[in-house]
C-alpha cells in the first residue's frame, strides 16, 4: 500500500509540473517497473543463421520432398490461394540457376541446372528491406539478428518488396484467411490483406525452446539451424567442414543462409 501511494505521489507530481511527457522510467524509478518473464527453455543466441546440405535433400529419391514447407506454412496460417501471382510462401524451392542467378558455368550447370532449391527469408546481416520500411514494420531484433514484421504497422506500401533482392516477400492482394487450407494454428497470427509476410526464423518457436518448423520436419537433415556466435554450434562446425554458398554476395547483405551443394 506505501509503495502504491508513494508511485502515486509521483506521478501528481510530474503531473502538476506539466512534465507528463517524461518516460516512465523516469517517474517510477527502475526498480518499480514490471520485468517481462523470459522462458528459461528459449533458445538463445546471438546471431542465428541456417544452413541447408543440398546433397541431403536430393538423396534416396527425396527430391521434390516438401515436408519443410507443409510445416512452415502450416504453423504459421499460410494461405493457398492456388495462383501463382498471388502466392504466400514463407519458404519454397526454385532452380538453381535462379537461386544463383550467374554462378552456374557449363562445367557444373549438368549436375545443377533445373534441380530444385530451398529458398527463404535470408535474414541478411545488413538487410535492405530494414532501411527501405517508412514504418518500421520490418526491423531487425538487435538481440540475435532475426530480420522479424510487424503486421500491424505493415500499410502495404511494399518498400520492403522492393528492396529485398531474393524475392522472399509475399503481399496479400486479398483477405488471406479464407484461403487457409491446414488446421488453424490459433498461437500464430493470421494476416490481413495489404500486409506484406515472410519467414521469421520461427521466433515464436525459439521463445518455446523449439527448433524452427522447417528443421524439425525436415527427415533427412538437410536443414541445420544454430548460433553463428558460438563455435561449437551445428552451422559453426558445418561451416568449417564443408564449402557453402550464399546467395547473391556480391550485394553486400551478408545473408544468414548457407547452402551445402
Amino acid at each position: 500500500m506505501e509503495t502504491s501511494r508513494r508511485n502515486f505521489l509521483k506521478i501528481s507530481g510530474v503531473c502538476a509540473l506539466g512534465l507528463t511527457a517524461l518516460p516512465v522510467a523516469d517517474v517510477f524509478g527502475e526498480s518499480d517497473l514490471p520485468k517481462a518473464i523470459k522462458n528459461p527453455q528459449a533458445l538463445t543466441g546471438q546471431h542465428w543463421a541456417m544452413v541447408v546440405d543440398m546433397k541431403k535433400c536430393w538423396e534416396k529419391g527425396k527430391e521434390g520432398c516438401k515436408d519443410c514447407i507443409l510445416a512452415c506454412h502450416a504453423v504459421h496460417n499460410v494461405p493457398d490461394i492456388g495462383s501463382i501471382k498471388e502466392e504466400i510462401k514463407w519458404i519454397w524451392t526454385n532452380h538453381y540457376e535462379n537461386v544463383f542467378p550467374g554462378q552456374e558455368n557449363e562445367y557444373n550447370v549438368k549436375n545443377l541446372e533445373g534441380r530444385p532449391f530451398i529458398a527463404l527469408c535470408n535474414h541478411c546481416t545488413n538487410p535492405p528491406c530494414v532501411r527501405v520500411c517508412p514504418t518500421q514494420a520490418t526491423f531487425k531484433r538487435p538481440e540475435d539478428g532475426i530480420v522479424m514484421m510487424d503486421f500491424h504497422r505493415c500499410i502495404g506500401c511494399r518498400y520492403c518488396m522492393a528492396g529485398c533482392p531474393y524475392g522472399a516477400r509475399s503481399f496479400n492482394w486479398r483477405d488471406p484467411r479464407p484461403f487457409i487450407k491446414t488446421e488453424l494454428n490459433m498461437r500464430f497470427p493470421t494476416r490481413e490483406r495489404g500486409v506484406v509476410e515472410k519467414c521469421n526464423f520461427c521466433a515464436e518457436r525459439l521463445a518455446e525452446g523449439l527448433l524452427p518448423a522447417c528443421v524439425e520436419a525436415c527427415k533427412v537433415g538437410a536443414l541445420s539451424f544454430g548460433d553463428l556466435a558460438d563455435p561449437n554450434s551445428v552451422v559453426r562446425k558445418l561451416l568449417a567442414s564443408h564449402f557453402t554458398m550464399r546467395r547473391k554476395p556480391e550485394l553486400g547483405t551478408q545473408p544468414n543462409v548457407y547452402y551445402i551443394v
